[in-house]
């Protein structure tokens, strides 16, 4: 399912004292099949953005189709969607209810799934906590609030990805993991892309997470998309992202440096990349540079 927003706007408390603008204008098209980012700082936008792809917003203003969905036709079929349309919020282990892992996971596709038999819905969330790389037999009747952070975190993404839903939306999916754990994390990620999961949209303030994983990326600020394009388009205008209190990749830092010495590379920001790049660069002459 592909998304497209066209002049979408979204104002808070309307008609209020308290008005507040979030959204003004976002014009914004993602394929399906895309590892995409949203970058922005706090304010710019793109966490209201997000929450409209499942409807937890409704525009005030434009438009907005995902596939066959018309969101701002009242008649959509808004629960239908939201079971395509998976949103794992930050921090999501702070979540979970339940007494037990497969009740707290089978919570949602009850819900989305009603016409499932007992077995069916059991099947499911076994699936979906194998898939998390956790042992069915070992948690399933384990409290979740017994568990660890990490395993916490995977219980809870597997609440949402239970449905299998089409278009996975993460909002700062690796907040508070150690680098091993943001690893493993963006490993399942790309592991249940392409499969039913066809889409995974992860909003993020971490620019070498952006680098290394999305296909496409957009800048919000202000309400509105700014940037869009290839993280190794985006971060080549290293000045306006830094102009407006944004970060840039470590390897995009690097390449300045190395530019400021005369050295240029032509390098999409990935870790690989750029290693390999410079490792190139100094079989050709800049040796004496390398350290």
């Amino acid at each position: 399912m592909q998304i497209d927003a066209k002049g979408l706007t979204y104002i808070y408390n309307p008609k209020s004292p308290f008005a507040s603008t979030a959204l003004s204008g976002v014009d914004l098209s993602i394929a399906e099949g895309e590892f995409f980012g949203i970058i922005g700082h706090t304010g710019s936008g793109k966490s209201t953005f997000v929450q409209h792809l499942n409807a937890l917003l409704k525009a005030s203003g434009g438009s907005l189709r995902i596939g066959e969905y018309d969101l701002t036709d009242k008649k959509c079929k808004f629960l239908e969607l939201r079971s395509k349309v998976g949103m794992v919020f930050q921090y999501p282990e702070y979540q979970l209810f339940a007494e037990t892992v497969e009740k707290d996971v089978a919570f949602g596709i009850k819900n989305f799934s009603k016409e499932k038999t007992e077995d069916e819905i059991r099947e499911a969330v076994k699936e979906a906590l194998e898939t998390v790389g956790l042992d069915w037999n070992a948690v399933k009747d384990a409290s979740p609030f017994e568990l660890s952070g990490g395993q916490k975190r995977r219980v809870a993404i597997a609440g949402v990805i239970v449905t299998k839903p089409e278009i996975l939306i993460l909002d700062e999916p690796a907040a508070g993991l150690d680098p091993l754990g943001k690893k493993e994390l963006m490993e399942l990620l790309h592991s249940i892309h392409g499969g039913w999961c066809k889409t995974i949209i992860i909003v993020s303030h971490d620019m070498d997470e952006i680098a290394e994983n999305c296909t496409r990326a957009a800048v919000f600020s202000g309400g509105r998309v700014v940037m869009e394009g290839k993280p190794s388009e985006i971060f080549l205008r290293a000045d306006a992202l830094l102009e407006m209190g944004l970060d840039i990749p470590v390897t995009a830092k690097c390449a300045r440096i190395l530019k400021q010495d005369g050295f240029s590379l032509d390098t999409d920001f990935t870790c690989d990349d750029f290693v390999a790049k410079v490792l190139s660069l100094c079989g050709k002459g800049g040796a004496e540079h390398a350290q």
